[in-house]
């Protein structure tokens, strides 16, 4: 082994392999793209770190890279997706929420108070760690820090730039804030915005799905016709037949029975 590769272990998983070459790791079975995507990837395959030595959040895809979970310290994984297998049992200890729809906050912070009692690192996640896992770090926050909604939302997402919630589960942190401190406080201008149904939207001119169309009447007996239009009253002596010819020129050709050519050079 180089010892080039000794002293740089790989950003991605940290293992000693030649992943500047484009190799894919024996260990973990990442390959680390080349020049600037490589940034991008580390990015992303890391989780996020909510509290320092304790939460983390992150996807499916960083919960299944055991050896990347294992570099950070984390023991233990908070899984909020049903449908997300727990692949490492025997190195994790794994809490998944049974309900695909409602979010258990009581049950997920019961979990994570006694991650935090253990001294032990545990990572939330679900399938793209942007909605569901979030929402429960943010309910996690308001029932330990005591913090009300807004903060705890910047909190999140000022350490995990791609959070996106949803309506259905943005409603459900806003009861559980209820719950928590009596009142729900969203006059925080950092708090994700929806548009609610009923209110006023922009429609640039275009008709709303409601909106009555107006339908061009065809056989109406009060409408008018095209063809309905009064005659033009020209006088029969205002058109002229023959193109270019003057009225001079027509006296002419009758006093000229013959129909012989008149002499252009006469005047």
């Amino acid at each position: 082994m180089r010892k080039r590769e000794r002293e740089n272990p790989c950003g991605v998983c940290g293992h000693y392999h030649k992943y500047e070459e484009g190799e894919v790791c024996g260990i973990c079975g990442h390959r680390a793209p080349v020049s600037s995507d490589k940034t991008s990837l580390q990015v992303s395959a890391f989780p996020s770190l909510i509290l320092p030595d304790f939460l983390y959040l992150g996807s499916y895809d960083n919960a299944s890279r055991s050896e990347l979970l294992k570099t950070q310290g984390i023991t233990r994984v908070l899984n909020t997706v049903p449908a997300c297998q727990n692949l490492y049992k025997n190195s994790f200890t794994y809490h998944c929420l049974e309900d695909d729809k409602i979010l258990q906050f009581d049950d997920a912070i019961q979990f994570l108070e006694q991650c935090e009692k253990d001294k032990a690192r545990v990572l939330v996640h679900c399938m793209s760690g942007k909605n569901r896992s979030p929402a429960i770090v943010m309910a996690y926050l308001m029932k330990s820090k005591g913090w009300r909604l807004p903060h705890s939302y910047q909190w999140v997402k000022e350490r995990r730039s791609s959070v996106d919630l949803t309506q259905a589960v943005y409603q459900q942190l806003q009861e559980y804030e209820q719950k928590l401190f009596g009142s729900s406080d969203s006059s925080n201008p950092h708090l994700p915005t929806f548009s609610f149904a009923g209110g006023p939207s922009l429609n640039f001119g275009f008709l709303k799905p409601n909106d009555p169309v107006s339908v061009p009447a065809f056989n109406n007996l009060g409408s008018t016709s095209i063809f309905a239009r009064p005659p033009l009253e020209i006088p029969p002596h205002e058109f002229t037949f023959g193109a270019g010819q003057t009225q001079k020129s027509i006296s002419e050709s009758l006093a000229n029975p013959s129909g012989g050519d008149i002499s252009m050079d006469s005047t």
